[in-house]
């Protein structure tokens, strides 16, 4: 597949010399930018890839993000899909552009203003407009996906989480590493067991398939005050899935990540007013919306049901991640010790979300 738009550049970028190369890169995007006097700021929250913004004094805003891809994230993350999925939420104003691609990583732009945190995420006005980002996110498409599908698209958690499954380590070299990993994480038989119950809770509920983010933690939403605007970023792990995947993996980012804490998981009472954000911003643009776009509550707690019923599914996909990042990231992170908390909560969480009803 070729992106004729998007340049790309025959360099890699080295940790030794990671500002210096970066500087080459952005020298092919900007020629009339003053090299010697960029500025550059590294990012430190990603746990998957290596950031580093470059600007020019005083212009913060109009930063260009060059990124290195992590080690081992191959193993997780189609990068063909992700080139083309940019393309298309640049398109649909979801995404900043792409500058250019090198071999192992790209240049994009920069969405200004502040990452959420636990606080903010429960703000109204902020979940408002993030249902509303995310209904407008779910009406992007993927030209390559729906020329393939006979009909609509399907979800492709299923086939991804086997894929991973399939890769994920069976021993550590490290006593530590492994110890845990004998003591604490269930072996690939009790979770591929575990995947098959998850798939066929989910296929049961009928949901709605679209193109998603799947990873919507806090520090991936960022909220212009000026503006007054939510946008999206880091879009590496979308594919098409069920539409209440998004939202149910978003809830159990509530936790955080710093220090998890699933006592900030959102209530029943707090996630109903959010769903029915989410329903209605559906209804608005959709082709057959009625005049009025009320909302039907039978809708609303159907939705419920799929949204936490899928917050299960993804503790399960990020448990599976964590242990494959725990064998080959060299990001100082604590993949293993981050799965043992994904699938403990998955597990804690099961009977109550799974024993949920859709309305009859």
């Amino acid at each position: 597949m070729d992106f004729p738009n998007v340049s790309k550049l025959d360099i890699s970028l080295s940790d030794a010399n990671f500002q210096e190369d970066a500087r080459k890169i952005i020298g092919q995007i900007h020629p009339d930018w003053d090299l010697q006097n960029l500025k550059f700021k590294v990012f430190t929250d990603g746990i998957t890839n290596k950031l580093l913004g470059c600007y020019q004094p005083g212009d913060f805003d109009n930063l260009i993000l060059v990124r290195v891809n992590g080690e081992g994230s191959g193993f997780t993350v189609d990068r063909r899909t992700e080139q083309e999925a940019l393309q298309a939420l640049h398109a649909a104003g979801c995404a900043p552009p792409v500058h250019c691609m090198f071999n192992n990583g790209m240049a994009y732009g920069f969405f200004p203003g502040q990452p959420l945190d636990e606080r903010s995420v429960r703000i109204p006005h902020i979940q408002g407009l993030i249902a509303k980002e995310m209904v407008r996110l779910h009406q992007v498409t993927l030209p390559s996906v729906e020329r393939t599908c006979a009909g609509k698209p399907t979800s492709q958690y299923a086939a991804k989480m086997v894929a991973w499954l399939n890769s994920a380590p069976t021993h550590f070299d490290n006593p530590a590493k492994q110890k845990m990993f004998e003591t604490e994480i269930p072996s690939k038989d009790v979770l591929r067991k575990e995947l098959d119950t998850i798939v066929d809770e989910l296929e049961a509920l009928q949901m709605d398939v679209v193109f998603s983010h799947n990873d919507l933690l806090l520090k991936n939403i960022i909220y212009n005050e000026k503006e007054d605007t939510i946008r999206f970023i880091d879009y590496e792990y979308a594919f098409y899935n069920y539409e209440a995947f998004d939202i149910g993996n978003h809830f159990t980012e509530y936790a955080g990540m710093d220090e998890v804490d699933y006592n900030l998981y959102p209530s029943r009472e707090e996630q109903l007013p959010w769903l029915r954000n989410y329903l209605k911003a559906k209804a608005e643009v959709s082709e057959t919306k009625a005049q009025s776009a009320e909302v039907c509550e039978e809708d609303v707690e159907t939705l419920y049901v799929q949204v936490n019923k899928c917050a299960c599914a993804a503790h399960f996909l990020w448990a599976v991640w964590a242990l494959i990042q725990a064998a080959h990231s060299i990001i100082d992170f604590d993949y293993l010790g981050y799965s043992n908390i994904r699938i403990k909560e998955y597990f804690r969480r099961k009977e109550e979300f799974f024993k949920l009803k859709v309305p009859s």
